[in-house]
């Protein structure tokens, strides 16, 4: 008896094991399945709300069947590998100047390696307004649609996509427009988030809210930032010795650690703070993006590489700067250091891949260029400004200066001596200045260069005056005139 087996009295232990498995994996299935429907539900609810243009009528359908989706392949842009996302922060109502721009920046996302790179626009920067004639700070730009559309946000916040996309030569596929009240409540629905404070910071005139001025203090080293003290230290700029540009790098940073804290876990699979979450964003942000979309940007933001962002911030702040601060009238403000803007659009351009510029530098370096200038302009402010340029901003070794004489020309011409052995060198100077290219020189530019032995002669032409005649001014002095129109801004209410 003892060597008789009974194998069927372990069954009920096997079958009392899968029976519970088996209702764990239903109860797993039921709970994704009800979070799902609730994300789906959520986002689609908020994202009819904050969509402001209502090209594509929201389907929660869509909505859903984005969620499901492998891919993120019905975004704009994705196709062409690069998403661009136009970042735009306003006081909103209670703060002066309050559809006034105080963040621009640009969010780029590369489809093809994951990457992503952030391309801050200073708010002081003077550029030309799209489908006009005149120009403007770029901060302002945005009131000025409003004003020109009856303040309907839809069709104000297109002349400011227009104009940051002439600026930066790149398509803006969607935008979102935050106000100060919304970020200080997402960033307390996400608990708060951390940074590195690089520096002590003391502002006795920090702008408080319904127009009033709060003194701001925060010890350099780790913090854990709330809210209010987040925006706080995203906004200032009166104690940071880069001034706005200082500023746009917090902004950069409070991004960053903002959006690591929404895609953790503890976040991200948490159906209250999610609620929570979208519910801020319900009530204090528009965007032009579907709600299926919002889906698709949750996913796609999901496998970017966000430690290894691209942080460009344009500035003014040294020689390698792309922009300089010049007096305009009675304000000062930005505009490119060169003649152009083609330094702002390659960057935007190669915003992924910073090494492309500093090879080409390298290559210009290498080729190490002699170059005689002739001022054709009648103007010596041109010739000290353009001979500054070349030798300090663009670091060239061998930059002389050849008398012209009484000679006036209208155009700007660069002459090749070298028939081409400095490709480098000519196209720059052909693209920055800009100037027009030759390689056949007459006798009355020869006689003016004299014996002086040389790669290239540039003959600066009257073409030239309006872009390199302004009086260039201070840091100092920008942030003078900001000072003075955050106050004129604060007396208005």
């Amino acid at each position: 008896m003892d060597e008789i087996s009974y194998p069927y009295l372990n069954k009920p232990a096997k079958s009392s094991f899968a029976k519970k498995a088996f209702w764990l994996f239903s109860f797993l299935i039921i709970v994704g399945a009800a979070y799902g429907s609730f994300l789906t539900y959520k986002i689609y609810s908020v994202g009819k709300k904050i969509n402001i243009e209502n090209t594509d009528t929201p389907s929660f359908l869509r909505t859903a069947q984005s969620l499901t989706a492998a891919t993120s392949v019905d975004l704009k842009g994705y196709a062409d590998g690069r998403i661009n996302i136009l970042l735009l922060g306003i006081g909103g109502k209670g703060h002066p100047g309050q559809n006034l721009t105080d963040t621009i920046m640009i969010v780029s996302l590369n489809t093809r390696t994951n990457q992503v790179a952030l391309y801050s626009i200073p708010r002081d920067m003077y550029v030309d307004i799209a489908d006009s004639t005149s120009r403007a700070k770029i901060n302002t730009i945005y009131q000025i649609g409003l004003g020109d559309m009856k303040n309907d946000p839809a069709s104000g916040v297109n002349l400011i996509v227009k104009t940051v996309e002439e600026l930066t030569a790149q398509k803006i596929n969607y935008y979102a427009i935050l106000n100060f009240g919304g970020f200080e409540k997402i960033i307390n629905t996400l608990g708060g988030i951390n940074i590195v404070n690089e520096r002590d910071i003391y502002d006795p005139s920090y702008p408080g809210p319904n127009y009033s001025y709060a003194p701001f203090r925060l010890e350099k080293g780790f913090h854990h930032l709330d809210g209010a003290t987040a925006l706080k230290y995203a906004r200032e700029r009166h104690n940071d010795p880069e001034g706005d540009f200082g500023r746009a790098k917090r902004q950069q940073q409070v991004l960053q650690s903002a959006k690591n804290k929404i895609f953790s876990a503890g976040t991200f699979l948490n159906p209250i703070e999610v609620n929570n979450l979208l519910d801020a964003l319900g009530n204090n942000i528009v965007t032009n993006a579907a709600p299926a979309e919002i889906v698709s940007f949750l996913k796609l933001a999901q496998k970017m590489d966000t430690q290894n962002i691209n942080n460009v911030v344009l500035d003014a702040w040294n020689k390698d700067s792309l922009l300089k601060i010049v007096h305009i009238n009675n304000f000062s403000a930005l505009v490119p250091r060169v003649g152009n803007l083609s330094e702002i659009q390659e960057l935007a351009q190669n915003v992924f891949d910073l090494n492309i510029l500093k090879r080409r530098r390298a290559e210009i370096e290498k080729e190490n260029a002699s170059i005689v200038l002739i001022n054709g302009s009648g103007n010596a402010k041109i010739l000290t400004a353009i001979k500054k340029l070349l030798s300090v901003n663009l670091d060239y070794k061998n930059v002389a200066v050849a008398s012209a004489g009484k000679f006036i020309y209208d155009k700007t011409i660069v002459y090749d001596l070298g028939n081409g052995a400095r490709p480098f060198t000519l196209d720059e100077l052909a693209t920055k200045l800009p100037a027009t290219v030759s390689y056949l020189i007459g006798a009355d530019i020869q006689k003016l260069a004299g014996s002086q032995k040389t790669d290239m002669i540039l003959v600066i032409g009257k073409d030239l005056e309006e872009r390199y005649n302004m009086e260039e001014g201070t840091l100092e002095d920008l942030n003078k005139a900001r000072d003075d129109q955050e106050s004129q801004d604060f007396n208005k209410n």
